[in-house]
C-alpha cells in the first residue's frame, strides 16, 4: 500500500520504518528533513509537504504531538477525505478527530517504541470501519507486533501503561544493571543479565496461565537470596510507584483530551 506519516520524529521514524520494511511504499515528512534522512536507508521517501504526502497514500499516520494535530489535520483536510487515517497522538479522542476533518475515517491508536524491534503492543478504537478497512488496519499493525482493538474509553488507561511503558521499564532495567554493578559485575554482562531476564520473564508470562505472583513464587525459596531483595523491593514501595507512574500519565492524556476539545 501507498502510506504516509506525517511527523517522521521518534514514533513516526519507527512506524515508518516497520512500514516500509513490511513491504509498504512509504513517505515521511518531517519539517527538518534532514533529521529523518536515516529512514531513506530503510527504503522510506523523505519530504516536508505534509499535503503532497497526503494526497499521494491510500493511508495515513498522524504521528505529531497532540497539539500539532488541529493544524495538520486542518492543512490535509481535504487530502484525505474518503481515506483511512490512523492517528497516534495521545488523548486525542475520535469525535474530536472527526469535527476536524469528516470526510475523512478514523483509526485512534497508541503503540510504544518497541515498534522499532516488531514487538510494540499496540491497542487501537475505531467507529464505522468496514471489515475491509479492519483487516487493512490490523495488517498493518501486524508489522509493529501485538494489536489489539479495544473501546475508546480505555485508549488514555493504555497510553499510560504501554504507551508509556518502555520508560518505566527502562528505569527498571537501568536499576537492575546499577545492581549488577554494584556487586562487581561487569557492564556488558549486567546489561545482557538484566534484559535477557526481564525478556524471558515475560516471554514466560505469556505463554503460560501463571499470575506474575505464581512466577515470582517459584523463584522464592524459604530463606534463600531472592526473599531478601523483595523484602528490599517492598519496602521500596516499587509497586505503589509504579502504580501511581501509570495513574498519572493516564490522566495527562486525559488532559490532553479535554484541551484539544477546547
Amino acid at each position: 500500500m501507498r502510506i504516509a506519516v506525517i511527523g517522521a520524529g521518534t514514533i513516526g521514524g519507527a512506524v515508518a520504518k516497520a512500514l516500509a520494511e513490511a513491504g509498504h511504499s512509504v513517505i515521511a515528512t518531517r519539517r527538518n528533513t534532514e533529521k529523518a534522512r536515516w529512514l531513506e536507508e530503510h527504503g522510506v521517501r523523505v519530504i516536508r509537504n505534509n499535503v503532497e504526502a497526503a494526497e499521494w497514500a491510500e493511508v495515513v499516520f498522524i504521528a505529531v504531538k497532540p497539539n500539532k494535530v488541529a493544524g495538520i489535520l486542518e492543512e490535509i483536510e481535504k487530502a484525505i477525505r474518503g481515506k483511512l487515517v490512523v492517528s497516534l497522538a495521545a488523548g486525542i479522542p475520535l469525535k474530536s478527530l472527526k469535527r476536524l476533518a469528516p470526510k475523512a475515517k478514523f483509526v485512534r491508536a497508541m503503540p510504544n517504541i518497541a515498534i522499532l524491534v516488531k514487538e510494540s503492543f499496540t491497542a487501537y478504537t475505531s467507529d464505522g470501519l468496514s471489515d475491509e478497512d479492519t483487516k487493512t488496519v490490523e495488517s498493518l499493525f501486524s508489522s509493529f507486533g501485538k494489536c489489539l482493538r479495544v473501546e475508546e474509553e480505555h485508549m488514555d488507561a493504555i497510553t499510560g501503561l504501554s504507551g508509556s511503558g518502555p520508560a518505566y521499564v527502562s528505569v527498571f532495567l537501568e536499576a537492575m544493571i546499577y545492581g549488577g554493578l554494584r556487586v562487581g559485575l561487569s557492564r556488558d554482562v549486567a546489561k545482557l543479565a538484566a534484559a535477557q531476564t526481564l525478556l524471558g520473564t515475560a516471554k514466560l508470562l505469556l505463554e503460560s496461565e501463571n499470575h506474575p505472583a505464581e512466577i515470582r513464587d517459584m523463584v522464592i525459596t524459604p530463606g534463600g537470596t531472592t526473599i531478601d531483595g523483595i523484602f528490599e523491593l517492598e519496602e521500596g514501595k516499587i509497586r505503589t510507584a509504579i502504580m501511581k507512574a501509570v495513574d498519572a500519565a493516564t490522566k495527562k492524556s486525559r488532559i490532553l483530551s479535554v484541551e484539544i476539545k477546547k
